[in-house]
Order: structure tokens, then sequence, then C-alpha cells
């Protein structure tokens, strides 16, 4: 399998193909009613035959060139780590965003992403994270193993229970992002190792998923059945909620990017 950059596109339904030692789902579209261009993006970078590097990042609105920096900031990683594996593979993904932050810098148009990143070797995938996209794994079951945390005032502080995931989802303030490709001082958070069972599920997201359902809905909506079904429920209760205004459910329309990743 050959490098997949999903840029820029406007996808009808999530693409489902083989990766490493099992399944990638991928979809990315722009909001809904918006005639620009979508500043979500994806990755799907082959390593060899049990590992493998995905991405999202999400162009930020509100600065220009959002899309342009996404682009940079999934080419500069696709540059680093495409055909690494095992103990490689990490310092190839902490370079790539290193250079993507350099190049979003160096186009000098102010422009800023996030970029969410989870390495996989075999039955162990890692996350790196730098903005308010998120990474969740969960088990069959509906355990939550690996939750990243997003660099936000507002994602701080449901980290550190000042706030309630509820709270923090209405919050006037949640689309302030405090880290990001295009920052002088951007850094890079590290997961730690995850062992993944046969039937769990890695989903990274932009804002555009995690704003719109509640990490409990999206593991719910993608633990069972085959992976492409559930990358389609999950579509749909995310357009769904873009789409129609409830009080009693978030809604915040918004490009959309997310990977769903299984082991075979």
């Amino acid at each position: 399998m050959t490098v997949r950059l999903f840029l820029g596109q406007d996808m009808d339904t999530p693409l489902t193909v083989p990766l490493a030692d099992g399944l990638a789902c991928v979809f990315t579209e722009r909001r809904p009613g918006r005639e620009t261009d979508n500043e979500d993006g994806a990755a799907l970078i082959p390593g060899d035959a049990d590992s493998a590097v995905i991405a999202v990042a999400d162009g930020l609105g509100g600065l220009p060139s959002g899309e342009l920096a996404a682009a940079l900031a999934l080419q500069k990683l696709a540059d680093s780590v495409a055909g690494q594996s095992g103990g490689a593979q990490r310092e190839a993904v902490l370079s790539g965003i290193e250079a993507a932050n350099a190049a979003v810098l160096a186009n000098g148009q102010g422009g800023g992403t996030t970029i969410a990143v989870v390495s996989i070797d075999n039955d162990t995938v890692r996350a790196f994270n730098a903005g308010d996209s998120m990474i969740v794994v969960c088990g069959q079951r509906g355990r939550l193993k690996y939750q990243s945390v997003p660099h936000s005032p507002v994602g701080y502080a449901e980290a550190s229970g000042m706030l309630s995931e509820g709270a923090a989802m209405f919050h006037a303030e949640r689309h302030l992002v405090s880290n990001m490709v295009g920052m002088a001082t951007m850094r890079v958070e590290v997961g730690p190792f995850v062992k993944l069972a046969r039937y769990d599920t890695v989903v990274i997201g932009s804002d555009g998923l995690f704003d719109n359902l509640f990490v409990n809905e999206v593991i719910e909506l993608v633990r069972t059945g085959p992976l492409e079904k559930a990358a389609n429920r999950l579509l749909a209760v995310c357009r769904e909620r873009m789409r129609r205004v409830d009080d009693d459910h978030p809604h915040k329309p918004d490009d959309l990017a997310f990977i769903l990743f299984r082991r075979r």
C-alpha cells in the first residue's frame, strides 16, 4: 500500500482499506453548507506488513490558509514516517511533526493546524498530538483504554476534574486552542504504549467529531460490528447532530475527519 492523503476532500461515504495487520476506515467532508475548502485532512501511512501511522489534521478556522497548514502537516509527517517500523517509527513521527511545524511557520501566512497521530506497531499503538483533535482507544465491551487530552483551556479543565464532560462540551470557550502546529512554542504530547486486543478500536477525530458526540457515544457506535458499519453509524449520528439543533445534544457544524482502525 502506498501513502494515502485525504486533503480538501468531500467524501460521500467512509473508505475502508487494509493497513498494517488490520483495517482502517477513513472519512472527511466539509461542514454542511460550506462553500469554501474543507480544512480537515487525514493520512494513512504504511510502514511494513505489521506497522503504519494514521493521522488527522484540522486546519484552524479563523486563521489564514487553514487547509494549507493541515495539508503541509500531513505531507511532512508522511515524508518522515513512510516505510518506518518498530522503534524508528516513534522518532520519525516526532521528526515529522517538527518538520510540519517548521513548514507551517515558514509559509508565513499565519496558518495553524492541529495534528493527532497514532503509530501502529503490530499489537501496540501509541498516540501523539498537538491541538484539540482527539484519540480514543476502546475495547469491544466499551472499556476506555486511552483518551488524549485536548490542548485547550477547556480540555485541561475537564482533564483535571474542574469541568464535567457535559459542561466542557457546551462551554463558550471550547473552540479556543492553546497548542498547535504553526506555533513557535508548539509541543507534542506523547501517550503511553497501549496493547490492542483482538477487537479493540482506535478512533482519531477532528473536533467536528468530538464537539458533536460525547466520548461514550463514540465508543458505543464503534465498539462492535464490522468496521465499515461502525464508521457509517458514527458518520450518520455526527451528520445528524451537525444538521439539527437540539437542546439535549451537542450541535456544532464543522469540517469533519476521522479514522477508525482495528487489527484483523
